[in-house]
């Protein structure tokens, strides 16, 4: 594997960057936060161990640039604060992994080795979006075209559902599924009228319809031509 160590401490640094040439990876070392962004930006790696405490720029700040300019190269930090509140921020700042200090080099391998193996993750989408229709999955929001939509908790997951499966026909079976959770089919006209109501708050008032009905199959949701 061809890792970036990102450590001040020279000491640390010799030791870990010895223990993965030994372990037959190849180490790059830099010791501030300023190069640590450079190499990063310029060269790829597989995994980038990085230290939180860093003169010039901090670790949570390189994590964070990284983020933002769409960098997913799996990264573990290293910290001497070890407090639960420290960890929970590095993770929130993009981190895939915690390492406290002082740690065990045979750990720090281990977690550098399963890092790797899962390869850079993207975030999921928190945001869904059909044409001016969106879906915000954290603040649990809809709006269209800049206006809110009150939907119940079940409309909202069965919105979800139809979004996730863009211009993909869902059948009821998938509904029931997904929304209900029944695995099997009650028989009752219970998705229609929820349907029906989603459709009266997502399309009504807006010339362009995006929730269509798939005769005898189900629905799908589409922009509109």
């Amino acid at each position: 594997m061809q890792i970036l160590l990102v450590e001040d401490d020279k000491r640390v640094s010799e030791h870990v960057a010895g223990g993965l040439r030994q372990a037959g990876h190849t180490a790059e070392c830099v010791n501030d936060g300023k190069q640590a962004l450079y190499i990063s930006a310029a060269e790829s790696f597989d995994v980038i161990i990085l230290d939180r405490m860093l003169p010039t720029v901090d670790g949570l700040t390189i994590l964070q640039t990284m983020r933002a300019a769409e960098d997913h190269t799996p990264v573990l930090l290293l910290s001497a604060l070890g407090e639960v509140d420290e960890k929970v921020k590095g993770l929130r700042a993009g981190a895939d992994d915690y390492l406290a200090k002082p740690f065990s080099f045979s750990e720090l391998l281990a977690r550098v080795e399963v890092l790797a193996r899962r390869g850079p993750t993207k975030p999921e989408k928190t945001i869904l979006s059909v044409m001016d229709l969106e879906l915000d999955l954290l603040a649990h929001e809809v709006s269209r075209a800049g206006q809110r939509i009150e939907l119940t908790a079940r409309e909202f997951r069965i919105l979800e559902y139809l979004m996730r499966n863009l211009g993909r026909v869902v059948t009821r079976s998938m509904l029931l599924e997904k929304v209900w959770e029944y695995h099997f089919d009650p028989q009752t006209n219970i998705i229609d009228q929820h349907v029906s109501r989603l459709r009266q708050k997502v399309d009504k008032g807006f010339n362009a319809q995006l929730i269509h009905t798939v005769r005898g199959t189900g629905y799908m949701i589409r922009p509109s031509a």
